[in-house]
Order: C-alpha cells, then structure tokens, then sequence
C-alpha cells in the first residue's frame, strides 16, 4: 500500500499539483498577515503577493535545508539563532527578488521573521488543508498512527 494511504481504507493523498497549491496559498496566507501587521512591509497588489509567495515556497524548499545544514554548528553553538537568521535571509531574498513585494529595514524584517514563524506554528496546531504539506503532513500522519493505537 503507498505511503500516501492511510489504512482505515481512506485515501488522504492529493496529487503533487494540489499539494503545491495549497502550500503555494499558505505562503500567501502567511505573507499576507506580515504585511497586514506590519507598516514596514508593502505589497503592490494581489498578484505580487502570490508572486512572493511562490518564490518563498521556492528558497524554503531548496535553499533553506542546505543553509540550515551548513549552519548546524553555530546553530548549536548559538541555540538556534542562527537559524532564525537562516530565516531571516529568506525574507531577504524573496523581497530582493519580487519587485512588488518589499521589507523596510532590519527591524522590520526581523519582525516579519517572528511574524511568520508564530503564524506557521498556529498553522501546525490547526487542523486544515495546509497539514498536507511537508512536515505538516508528516506529523499528522504521526497523530493518526497515534490516535489509531
């Protein structure tokens, strides 16, 4: 049985394509409240946004596990800081690289770091189509297998 199937006989899977759409959407949803809650951050319209979006999905699917690799020994040495600097770089990037979607100083690009960490640990607590997703679906398959014991 493939690993996408859980056994009470449901199929739980979702294409690749709707897998991404929804992780594509809850970027969105996440850069969506940094720029509500923050004055220091400007979208252009709808259409940059999900640009944004798509190209912060993009630098944490490849880029962020090799820096988050390359900098496991200070991260130990720093208790995880230099992870939430890891973080950091990638709202760094996706505003370099969107040009309607811009972050004001370090200040505020520090805040949006926060920002965007609190909304996706509310996410990982909220049953929802987003827990399809990467570690969200491996950890609702985790408390499947639990709840199923």
């Amino acid at each position: 049985m493939p690993r996408d199937r859980v056994t009470d006989g449901r199929d739980r899977s979702l294409p690749l394509p709707a897998r991404l759409a929804i992780s594509w959407l809850t970027n969105a949803l996440v850069l969506g409240v940094v720029v509500g809650v923050l004055n220091g951050v400007h979208v252009k319209d709808a259409g940059s946004l999900l640009e944004a979006a798509a190209v912060f999905g993009v630098l944490n699917t490849l880029l962020k596990p090799l820096l988050r690799l390359a900098t496991l020994p200070l991260a130990i040495l720093s208790f995880g800081f230099a992870w939430f600097l890891v973080a950091l770089l990638m709202l760094a990037l996706t505003s370099a690289l969107v040009a309607g979607f811009h972050i004001h100083g370090f200040g505020t690009l520090a805040e949006a770091a926060v920002i965007v960490w609190l909304v996706n640990l509310v996410l990982d607590l909220t049953p929802g189509p987003w827990q399809i997703t990467g570690k969200r679906r491996k950890r609702r398959r985790r408390l499947e297998r639990l709840e199923r014991h």
